[in-house]
Parts: structure tokens; C-alpha cells; sequence
């Protein structure tokens, strides 16, 4: 019998940076490595990913695709019986690793690694970030997962009765509760970069530009806001995207007169975090989000957040930590957020409860405690 630490597998699908790998990392640096060792297996071992987990083992996908399945793309049939081609191989790579369990963390590598893990005689932890419609949930977790970790009970709402799904946990993602911003300091870094004056009001949009977090409905708020007042009002959007014809929509929408000259594409910067203390406001118009990593993390460094009443976002957003609106109605979050900027006293006490909120049930250390407990199920 193996008495060392036990090892864990983190396969990754893609190599694009989001909100789940932050979330992982946090938990590998929360590991008693006497007790674990994770190894990261990467399609592309020397990308971003491969950079943002340089601190751990890794190593190659045996099988990597010849084109990497897309985030935010539905995961079709012949996607999915694309991965049975590699399957022995990868199965073969965690039964050379000796390892006891397969943690797999977004659709694509649920789907890639899920008949693998069950091939190589390892446990399967299905976390899933995802919304509660996904198939991969419904369909194969079922059958295949050992334990399955949801990130909101949103998130979990969609899945079918039976054994796994009673026993399915939703544990918060983890956050550095201690992080701290000047945010007086980042908004005027911010101004001075835009070129803005100081009575500007700067709204904020942060994450990949797909679909469903609706970057068009953001751009339309900004429009809003512009209508309903006199102060000048910027957008500024921090993120990026692979898909060339959403971006092309929110450059054209850009050029119309409501809106021409107050929305900014920033790129991707890190930290984020800083750039959400630079905003006066987070809008989170995204739809069936599970749940989002921007608005805990504007919470923390008490940032006013105006989010849609959807997907997990009332999970983070509880009464009276900021404001929820009605999904895709940019009037509603452009009065909203006015309001908000309105009620400067009490919105600094909002915030202040807030951050208190986030720090109490968003920490790294619950996080790592909740998993830990799984992988000892698990490897018992």
C-alpha cells in the first residue's frame, strides 16, 4: 500500500485564463503537500496556463485535440466522441502517475478526462462552474463522477435525481479575503489614462466577452446612463475574446452616436482585482452565470455593484450588499447605478457590509477545508 502523499490529477482543456484556474490555484497553495501532490496536465505545456501554474508539477496531454474546444461553445455529440480516440492514452498517463484521484474543473475537460479517470481506476471530482443546463451535468456526471462539486446552487439546480446528486456539494470558490486596493490612488490612474475628468463617472465590465455575460447589454447601459444625466460617463471593459464576430458587434455598437467616444477596451490586466477599485461601479449584466468571480472580488475591495437578479448572482449579492435588476434591460441597471452613485452615504455603508459578507463566506481557507474533506472520501 502507497503511504505517501496522494496524487491528484487537474487536467486543463484550452489554454485560455479564467476564473476557475485562479480558484484552483488558490486551493493547490492551500495543500499539505505531505499529504498531496497535484500534477497539472496541459494541453499546451508552454502557455498561459502552463505560466499561471508554474509553481506545480506538470505535464503534457498525451492526447491533446488538433484544435482546442472553445469557451462558451456547446460541447456537441461529435466533440464529445472526439475525446474516445485519446482516451487510452490518458488513462494510461494517470495510471503511470499513480494517481488516486481526477479533479476536473469545466466542461471540456469533463467531457475529455471523465472515461479516462473511470479507465485508469481513479475517483472522479466533477467540479462544475458551468450553468445547470449544461449536458455534461445532466447527462454524463451521472454516470460517471464520484463526488460532483457545484460553485452556486444555481449551478446545481439542473441536475438529475440519483446517488450523485444527492451527495453534490456547492462549495463557494476561494478569494484573498485580505486583499486591499487604494481605490482613490486606481481611479486616478485610471482618469489619467483616459484622459477624464474628475467628476467622470466610470463603470466597469470584467471577463471574457462572450454571450452570456452580455457585453453588448453593458455598452447599451453605459448609453443609458449617458441619456438619464450631465456628468460625463465612460464604460471601460477588461477582458478579451476568442469569438471575432461578437467583438466586431460590440466595436460597431461602439460608433453609434449614444455611445461613440465613452466605452474603452482595456485589454486583459492582472491584477484585476486593482482595476475594480479603479471603477466607480460594477455592472454585471451577465445571464445564468454561476457564479462570478468579479463581483466577490469588487465586494472585497468595496467597489458598489449593480449585477442582474440571475444565475448565482443573488447567491453573492444578498440583500443589501448591492443592487439587482431585471436581466438584459439596460434602463434598469443604468437607473440603478445612478441611483446608487446618488446615495453616497448609504452606499458606503453597503459596501462596508459587503466586504464584511465576502470575508465571511468566501475565504480560501473554508474553500480548501470543504475540499479537503472530499479528496479524504475519496482516497479512503
Amino acid at each position: 500500500m502507497n503511504n505517501g502523499p496522494v496524487t491528484i490529477a487537474y487536467p486543463m482543456a484550452g489554454d485560455s485564463l479564467g476564473g476557475s484556474h485562479h480558484s484552483l490555484r488558490g486551493l493547490l497553495e492551500g495543500l499539505d503537500p505531505a499529504r498531496y501532490k497535484p500534477v497539472i496536465i496541459l494541453e499546451n505545456p508552454s502557455g498561459r496556463l502552463a505560466e499561471h501554474f508554474a509553481a506545480f508539477e506538470q505535464c503534457a496531454d498525451p492526447a491533446p485535440p488538433q484544435e482546442s474546444f472553445a469557451v462558451g461553445r456547446d460541447f456537441s455529440l461529435s466533440h464529445f466522441a472526439s475525446t474516445f480516440s485519446g482516451m487510452g492514452r490518458r488513462a494510461a498517463l494517470l495510471r503511470q502517475m499513480d494517481s488516486r484521484i481526477v479533479h476536473s474543473n469545466d466542461g471540456r475537460t469533463h467531457a475529455t478526462w471523465a472515461f479516462a479517470a473511470k479507465r485508469a481506476g481513479c475517483k472522479l471530482l466533477w467540479h462544475h462552474r458551468a450553468d445547470p443546463y449544461a449536458k455534461g451535468l445532466r447527462y454524463l456526471a451521472p454516470w460517471v463522477a464520484d463526488q460532483v462539486v457545484a460553485v452556486s446552487r444555481f449551478s446545481l439546480s439542473g441536475m438529475r435525481p440519483g446517488k450523485v446528486a444527492t451527495s453534490a456539494q456547492v462549495v463557494f470558490s476561494p478569494f484573498d479575503i485580505e486583499v486591499r486596493s487604494d481605490r482613490n490612488a486606481m481611479r486616478q490612474r485610471l482618469l489619467a489614462e483616459l484622459g477624464a475628468a474628475q467628476n467622470t463617472i466610470i463603470c466597469g465590465y470584467f471577463g471574457s466577452f462572450i454571450d452570456r455575460k452580455r457585453p453588448l447589454e453593458f455598452i447599451n447601459a453605459i448609453a443609458e446612463m449617458r441619456k438619464m444625466q450631465d456628468r460625463p460617463v465612460l464604460g471601460v471593459m477588461f477582458g478579451e475574446t476568442t469569438y471575432p464576430e461578437l467583438e466586431a458587434a460590440m466595436r460597431a455598437r461602439m460608433t453609434d452616436p449614444d455611445v461613440a467616444g465613452s466605452v474603452h477596451m482595456m485589454g486583459y490586466r492582472s491584477p484585476g482585482v486593482d482595476w475594480i477599485a479603479a471603477v466607480d461601479l460594477l455592472l454585471v449584466t451577465a445571464v445564468s452565470e454561476p457564479l462570478g468571480r468579479t463581483l466577490v472580488e469588487a465586494m472585497l475591495v468595496e467597489t458598489p455593484v449593480i449585477a442582474t437578479d440571475s444565475g448565482g448572482n443573488p447567491e453573492a449579492i444578498l440583500d443589501g450588499l448591492g443592487k439587482l435588476v431585471v436581466p438584459d434591460n439596460a434602463n434598469a441597471m443604468a437607473a440603478a447605478a445612478l441611483e446608487t452613485l446618488s446615495e453616497s452615504s448609504s452606499t458606503a455603508a453597503m459596501t462596508a457590509r459587503a466586504r464584511e459578507s465576502a470575508r465571511a463566506r468566501f475565504s480560501e481557507a473554508t474553500h480548501v477545508a470543504k475540499i479537503l474533506q472530499i479528496y479524504r472520501n475519496l482516497s479512503a
